[in-house]
């Protein structure tokens, strides 16, 4: 969405799903540049879960406060009651916003965090004097996963601190923001190479390895596996923060990327799926080794045959 004014009035509405598209046509004809449309996602569609039908969903428009802001507001009240006749609608909300509110408000929520004993991840945005020993992440997520805040990067992070020593290679397959392969060629390693499928998180990747200075021992390529980028046997350790669902389907690629007795990391795994990962693991010919438990969320650690 493009965005010129300063000031803006955000209108938004719940409605039962079936009428969303009416409502969604009369906010895009009379809006400005699109509309949103929220609802719960109680489901994680990583894992093969389906969305469940919502009781109700919220759609957004913004207006640019200028000449054409009461015309338009008015126009799409009369669209919301007009609809209203058939469904029950909640009242129709407004509230002015700032445009850099809406564009930066997240980043206040966004500090230098400490993982394990050295890794430090700093936001650009965001001042910190480093000691002699700290391992600065410097990093800009953009709209891609990958703060260090999250529990399973967190215990990625923690385990690449134990394990990546100087002149290691490493994979890291669903790199996101690129922050444990930015975090791996800090802690030594000499060659990083990350895959990632979502065009925006490769974007954001490359920007952050340019923050961070490790254009030329990391690489981050579009793209899963197999692919010509990821040989056979050429890494010393892998790490996938992925889903459970995503490295069981990879795990005989991921192994294979891994020379024997190499390490593989696998994250982003909830407790419950621990003992079907593993064995998609051992099938592959990995044996766990080591289990690390956040809350709900797991890592396991394995060695490649």
């Amino acid at each position: 969405m493009a965005f010129y004014s300063k000031r803006w009035l955000e209108l938004s509405i719940e409605s039962p799903p079936e009428f969303v598209e009416p409502l969604s046509h009369i906010f895009l004809k009379y809006g400005h540049g699109g509309v949103v449309i929220e609802q719960k996602a109680d489901y994680n569609p990583d894992e093969g879960e389906t969305p469940p039908v919502p009781e109700s969903v919220t759609l957004k428009t913004y207006l640019p406060l200028d000449a054409t802001a009461t015309r338009r507001r008015n126009q799409i009240d009369l669209g919301v009651r007009l609809v209203a006749h058939m469904a029950d609608l909640s009242p129709l909300q407004a509230r002015e916003v700032d445009e850099e509110d809406w564009q930066n408000n997240w980043k206040e929520h966004f500090d230098v965090l400490r993982v394990g004993r050295r890794i430090v991840i700093k936001p650009t945005w965001r001042e910190h004097q480093s000691t002699g020993e700290d391992v600065v992440v410097t990093l800009d997520p953009g709209m891609a996963f990958g703060t260090g805040h999250h529990p399973t990067t967190r215990m990625c992070l923690e385990l690449l601190e134990e394990r990546v020593s100087p002149g290691m290679e490493v994979f890291d397959l669903g790199c996101g923001s690129g922050i444990l392969s930015i975090a791996a060629a800090k802690l030594g390693a000499a060659r990083v190479v990350g895959l990632e499928i979502d065009a925006v998180a490769v974007d954001a990747a490359r920007q952050n390895l340019r923050d961070n200075g490790v254009e030329g021992s990391v690489r981050v390529v579009e793209g899963t596996l197999p692919n010509p980028a990821v040989a056979h046997a050429s890494f010393d350790l892998a790490v996938a923060n992925i889903s459970a669902k995503v490295v069981s389907e990879l795990a005989g690629d991921l192994v294979k990327a891994v020379r024997t007795g190499g390490t593989l990391i696998a994250s982003g795994i909830l407790l419950e799926r621990k003992q079907s990962v593993a064995e998609a693991l051992g099938s592959a010919g990995a044996v766990v080794r080591h289990t690390e438990v956040d809350g709900d969320w797991i890592a396991l650690v394995a060695t490649a045959p």
